[in-house]
């Protein structure tokens, strides 16, 4: 394999990012394509992810190309003597540099993806280490430093090609994540958001997929039709335009907090049992509020004064 990375002065060079998991673990790698572009201008930089994730990226004009981590032929990469697809081989050696963020302990994909290509193949965390005193973000981006980049900016952004205009007192609800443990009872999300149809002038937007179905299911009939719009799986780029027209999201720890943050919307995520200093949403514009006996105590009286100070004062978002 080459160590050779690609030239800033090439128009040819091609650099593949091979970032698996969820919406989460992908917006806080941005930093990773972000730096990589400032670095590298002329390169070609695509992605192999999730198609439905990773076209994020590329609606932020972040890379170039988007090849999907689902699909079968590749299958034969993460196999000890795996069948290697003949056209997902030729994506391995048309790239001058793989930067694989995948799950190897064994390196298999990379000992499969050095049998096709002549790229060099740079590993990267496929989790960030919960030990460390660095973010999620930070820590993705170490690996760079192979190419000489140092110190980069750590907090995801995602740029949108023609950002909307915030809504007045339109606020984003996303009252889900990826587990049970992060999630602020349906009970107080309730009492939160009947409060505020009732006693402020707020608009709301509730987000969910599919693993919020019985909790939006919930929590609609309560509200006055008129003030809320649902929003049920809604593609991801058209969720973050929808996010940026937000003047505040409320959310848990879910890569639906990261991607509110990421398109620049102040952000409150409330809080749970994760570590806040690895997986806090990065930014100025972005509070936690937290109990200190848990997510489950946390008053909706206090998430209320928090978000309308907020919308109130018309700022900043207070740390």
């Amino acid at each position: 394999m080459s160590d050779a990375p690609p030239t800033r002065s090439s128009g040819t060079g091609r650099i593949l990012v091979v970032r698996g998991g969820a919406i989460g673990d992908f917006v806080v790698t941005l930093p990773v394509f972000t730096a990589l572009r400032r670095q590298f201008p002329t390169a070609r930089l695509e992605v192999l992810a999730y198609t439905h994730i990773g076209r994020l990226a590329a609606a932020g004009g972040l890379v170039d190309a988007v090849h999907p981590i689902e699909t079968r032929p590749l299958a034969g990469f993460f196999a000890r003597n795996g069948n290697l697809d003949p056209a997902v081989s030729a994506l391995f050696a048309s790239a001058d540099v793989v930067f694989s963020y995948l799950f190897d302990p064994d390196e298999i994909f990379r000992t499969n993806v050095g049998k096709v290509s002549k790229a060099q193949v740079i590993q990267g965390p496929h989790r960030p280490f919960e030990t460390s005193p660095m973010s999620a973000a930070a820590q993705f981006l170490v690996p760079l430093e192979r190419l000489g980049i140092f110190d980069p900016d750590p907090i995801p952004r995602l740029p949108l090609p023609q950002p909307p205009t915030r809504v007045r007192r339109r606020i984003a609800v996303h009252p889900g994540s990826g587990g049970a443990s992060k999630n602020w009872p349906v009970p107080s999300w309730k009492a939160l958001l009947t409060r505020w149809t009732a006693e402020s002038d707020v608009e709301l937007v509730l987000v969910g997929g599919e693993a919020e179905n019985e909790t939006l299911a919930l929590l609609r009939p309560s509200l006055p039709e008129r003030r809320v719009t649902v929003l049920h799986g809604l593609p991801l780029d058209r969720l973050a335009t929808t996010l940026a027209g937000c003047v505040a999201f409320v959310g848990h720890d879910s890569g639906i907090s990261h991607l509110a943050a990421a398109v620049g919307t102040p952000t409150f995520v409330l809080w749970g049992p994760t570590a806040e200093h690895i997986w806090k949403p990065g930014g100025p514009h972005v509070r936690t509020l937290r109990h200190p006996d848990g997510i489950q105590r946390l008053e909706p009286s206090t998430v209320s004064s928090a978000v309308l100070g907020f919308l109130d004062a018309d700022g900043t978002v207070p740390a």
